[in-house]
């Protein structure tokens, strides 16, 4: 799975695909209904990749956040929370039970949970360690450790 190219986008719902890079900014596609439209430069404009979730220890990266929640929903998308915020909570407690409570608040747990089921929904959460090792210099497959 590689978040560098999904993107979230303040003020706008859903997430992002990057197309292409733009003169004022950055081309992107919505995930829900594939519409492209421009990401300007003033525009707060985050890649997943680079967010990451609070917790006791250390900052938690949002892919070993998706990647919990995916191995313990077996790939399954999340229950609906609606206004059930107790729920939402307990949920989260569950699927990171070290999760700074004063930091992370309900509208980042909301996100989180919204995020997840829309890539599980259009097949975008990939955790293949294969794929990943795939990366390597030419001549390193081989090597086992």
């Amino acid at each position: 799975m590689d978040l560098k190219e999904i993107m979230a986008i303040a003020g706008k719902p859903g997430l992002y695909k990057m197309v292409a890079q733009a003169k004022n900014g950055i081309i992107v596609e919505s995930i829900i209904d594939q519409k492209r439209i421009q990401a300007f430069t003033q525009d707060k404009i985050s890649s997943l990749e680079e967010i990451s979730i609070f917790t006791e220890t250390e900052d938690k990266p949002l892919k070993a956040v998706l990647k919990g929640f995916f191995e313990k929903l077996e790939g399954k998308p999340t229950p609906d929370f609606k206004n059930d915020n107790n729920k939402l909570k307990a949920f989260f407690l569950e699927m990171l039970p070290d999760y700074d409570k004063e930091k992370v608040y309900v509208s980042h747990m909301q996100k989180i949970v919204t995020w997840y089921n829309l890539l599980v929904e259009h097949n975008l959460l990939n955790f293949d360690e294969k794929e990943e090792t795939t990366e390597a210099a030419p001549g390193d497959e081989a090597k086992t450790e």
